[in-house]
């Protein structure tokens, strides 16, 4: 791929070209199918389609959270989706997301199947479905709400921004790097204030805010994702990082963390989960 300084974008964007770095073979400037595949179903109520990474990690550790609360209705199948391989433009995958990003939820409790894309979305329906991990007083709720949509908002310059030109992209471009860098380390300068005053984001109590917030910046701070926490000075947010690690050592995090998860030590893979006795095999 060439770069020219004197590069001048054309009068209407043409895509002739993959854009390269690592994930250039499955991004395209259109949406939809790009083949036939149906989606394997389970036997639990909860059919999740996912890959570990931070917004497929927020589902699965709220519904080992749920499961640990005693919901047996949050029971799940969780399948794999490979990204890397296209999978999330299978047909039935597409009509579970027609946005074909991971996660999607399918929850066969209701009277028809009821699909649920959006990280957010997930969490939220799962909260309000199984009243937990939401505050009900209507000043707690909103609080809660603000910082889960914060990190709707956020994570993109952390995901899209600062983990594709610092990890992903085909080469080092220093003024992408610097102004994404920049972003986040405002981004965690805003949590660590948070954190100050403030047990979880929510306040008090853990929450779905937690549980969404924590996969992206929690694992940044801990250097689970990008190998950059040295890079952003992570110790220096020492409220985040103090967060960071307490919700790190639930248990329901360390199992969900784990699903459908591809990469890293063995032991801390588990690429589909089908029942709880899959964590001890």
């Amino acid at each position: 791929m060439e770069h020219d300084s004197n590069y001048t974008p054309a009068k209407v964007w043409t895509w002739d070209a993959e854009s390269g770095g690592r994930w250039a073979s499955i991004n395209r400037p259109i949406a939809g199918a790009t083949h036939e595949k149906t989606l394997a179903v389970g036997d639990h109520p909860m059919q999740l389609y996912s890959l570990a990474t931070p917004n497929g990690v927020k589902i699965t550790v709220m519904l080992e959270e749920l499961l640990a609360l005693g919901h047996s209705g949050a029971e799940y199948d969780a399948h794999l989706i490979k990204i890397g391989d296209g999978d999330q433009f299978g047909s039935g995958f597409v009509n579970v997301n027609p946005n074909s990003k991971i996660p999607a939820l399918m929850d066969h409790s209701t009277s028809s199947p009821t699909r649920v894309f959006e990280s957010g979305a997930i969490l939220l329906y799962l909260a309000e479905k199984f009243s937990a991990f939401l505050p009900s007083e209507p000043a707690a709720r909103t609080e809660c709400l603000n910082w889960l949509f914060w990190q709707m908002g956020s994570a993109p310059y952390l995901g899209g921004g600062f983990g594709h030109f610092y990890s992903y992209a085909p080469m080092k471009i220093e003024y992408c790097i610097d102004r994404f860098t920049m972003e986040v380390k405002r981004q965690l300068d805003v949590l660590d204030r948070r954190l100050a005053d403030n047990e979880y984001l929510g306040g008090e109590n853990y929450s779905i805010a937690d549980i969404a917030v924590w996969p992206w910046y929690g694992a940044l701070v801990l250097n689970h994702i990008y190998d950059a926490a040295e890079f952003v000075d992570a110790a220096s947010y020492t409220h985040v990082t103090r967060w960071a690690k307490k919700i790190d050592a639930r248990p329901a995090v360390k199992r969900g963390r784990m699903v459908n998860k591809t990469w890293g030590e063995p032991e801390e893979q588990l690429h589909e989960r089908h029942a709880a006795t899959d964590f001890d095999k």
